[in-house]
């Protein structure tokens, strides 16, 4: 039985998800910004999308105008996107060699990326990467990474590089992390966190576990940032993923490195 890109992610996250419209509302950017920072790339810039499917894979890669507005970006993306259904066909032909002569059929196999608009400045742009996956098992994975396009230096990084290290983020943030966190916990599952427990998924992870991305409520600076949790790091896959958001304040700004200080401000 074949298994949809698309249905399996939505069937399996949709309670947990969110869409590029969520991060834009979170990270104080409007879908009329966006809208607007698309129109005003160069003229010959278009939307990047490319689908395939198989007997044996299906695969979705997308970004929007304004990331093909930036060549170095949209080559670096279209590497990623070459990479991506190089290891998926692999896997799937491995399912097909293994099953060859036995009496089943391997299900058919996934992965897609879509690429969403965070935040754009001046010298930066932040993205989110809402990825999904099947590979034939009892469910399909998913979750979210974070690019942050430097203009000037003309190169791509992770969120958590503009901070001088998960660890300085997480002092930044303080006790905010795990309460946050522990709120969002106690909601899903109808109880306190017991803060004694052993449990995996009563512990509060490092943000070496997580995705972090850079967001803005003015244009200018980035002044929120969002921190990311996928299955299976702060909870049970039946509870989703988590998505704690955060003003920049004194303290993750002590968290930033010297060379990307001028880009953050405090949210007031």
């Amino acid at each position: 039985m074949r298994a949809p890109l698309f249905l399996i992610s939505l069937a399996l996250s949709s309670a947990a998800c969110s869409d590029g419209a969520d991060y834009a509302e979170k990270a104080g950017v409007s879908e009329t910004a966006t809208a607007e920072a698309e129109a005003s790339a160069a003229p010959a810039a278009e939307a990047y999308s490319v689908e395939q499917e198989t007997e044996r894979y299906q695969f979705a890669y997308s970004w929007p105008v304004v990331v093909a507005a930036e060549p170095e970006l949209a080559d670096y993306l279209e590497k990623r996107s070459d990479a991506m259904l190089a290891g998926l066909r692999e896997e799937a032909d491995e399912d097909w060699v293994s099953a060859k002569g036995e009496d089943w059929t391997p299900r058919q196999h996934s992965a897609a990326e879509e690429w969403k608009v965070v935040a754009d400045l001046p010298r930066f742009l932040s993205l989110s990467g809402h990825l999904s996956s099947y590979s034939g098992g009892a469910h399909g994975m998913y979750g979210t990474e974070s690019l942050v396009w430097d203009r000037e230096k003309h190169r791509a990084v992770k969120g958590i590089e503009l901070f001088n290290s998960p660890v300085a983020l997480e002092q930044g943030l303080g006790k905010r992390l795990c309460d946050t966190l522990n709120k969002v916990r106690e909601k899903r599952r109808g109880e306190p966190v017991d803060e004694g427990s052993d449990d995996m998924f009563d512990k509060c992870p490092g943000l070496d576990e997580a995705e972090v991305l850079i967001g803005s409520s003015n244009g200018k600076t980035f002044d929120r940032i969002t921190v990311y949790f996928g299955p299976y790091v702060a909870g049970a896959y039946a509870e989703g993923d988590y998505e704690l958001d955060f003003p920049v304040t004194a303290s993750v700004l002590d968290a930033v490195k010297p060379e990307y200080a001028r880009a953050f401000s405090v949210k007031h």
